[in-house]
């Protein structure tokens, strides 16, 4: 059965997550950028809406503004999303497939990624904002920050995301839930099933992803995630932990459905190509 981690199948799923979530990302990156603005400002700004930000940041900085930082925030979801369904994939083909395990895979394969790839992300949300950074990509930031600051800033944030790892778990739960259910497979149908999924697992995992953010970030110092959250609730109450999540869901739910169809439509066509190749031998 461990063979199945090193199947063709197995690779073809993490290959098609990879690409597919490039593409979506690309597509929708403004929006990632106008979430991660909200996100790391100290006061709630849920009253300018997503779109009035998307403009007033490209009449402010210019498409250069809405793209900053694409290219290491490309890599490094390309780099995690393979890891993410290479880790899920692979030990779904071991058991039956079922709501309880698709969770509990889910989980396994978040807190696989997250050990592995939260130093891409930390340097990311450095390169995303603060143009003083003395680094350009991805390798001269892990070098720059281990540096000074130490390999261990290299996992700020790294508690919120292993409890994030529950976000893409249910996303990934409901999404595989409501594909066994729906037929036929549409791009549209996909579409609405990766959004819903999305939804459901952004809204209730919301305020640990603003932590892991400004944590990331490097905006809050050493303060843990706990202590964090209080001081965004008493600084702008109840409602300062969900500060941003209209731009998140745009950016969240769009991207996620996107990216399914795009990873199916990968998947099958790759898929397709190697029994067409196997009917020639």
């Amino acid at each position: 059965m461990a063979r199945n981690l090193f199947a063709y199948e197995t690779c073809v799923h993490a290959i098609a997550g990879s690409v597919g979530s490039v593409v979506a990302m690309t597509t929708f990156y403004p929006l990632d950028t106008v979430r991660f603005r909200k996100q790391i400002e100290d006061t709630n700004s849920d009253d300018c809406s997503t779109y009035t930000a998307l403009r007033r940041l490209l009449q402010t900085e210019g498409l250069a503004g809405l793209y900053a930082g694409i290219k290491p925030v490309l890599i490094s979801l390309g780099t995690s999303n393979f890891v993410y369904f290479y880790t899920f994939h692979g030990l779904k083909s071991m058991l039956n497939s079922s709501v309880k395990n698709d969770l509990v895979l889910g989980l396994l394969a978040g807190v696989t990624n997250v050990l592995l790839t939260t130093p891409l992300w930390v340097v990311n949300s450095r390169l995303k904002v603060n143009k003083k950074v003395p680094y350009t990509g991805l390798l001269e930031g892990l070098v720059h920050i281990s540096r000074t600051e130490g390999v261990q800033a290299l996992w700020s944030g790294v508690y919120p995301s292993l409890m994030l790892v529950i976000n893409p778990a249910l996303q990934f739960a409901v999404y595989e839930a409501l594909k066994r259910r729906v037929s036929p497979k549409t791009a549209a149908t996909v579409f609405m099933i990766g959004a819903t999924a999305k939804a459901v697992s952004t809204v209730i995992t919301y305020p640990l992803q603003l932590a892991q953010t400004r944590q990331r970030y490097g905006k809050e110092g050493k303060m843990n995630m706990l202590a964090l959250l209080l001081a965004i609730a008493k600084k702008g109450g109840p409602q300062g932990l969900f500060q941003g999540l209209e731009a998140k869901l745009w950016q969240t739910v769009l991207t996620a459905a996107l990216m399914f169809v795009a990873y199916e439509k990968v998947f099958r066509f790759v898929v397709m190509l190697l029994m067409q190749k196997r009917i020639v031998k």
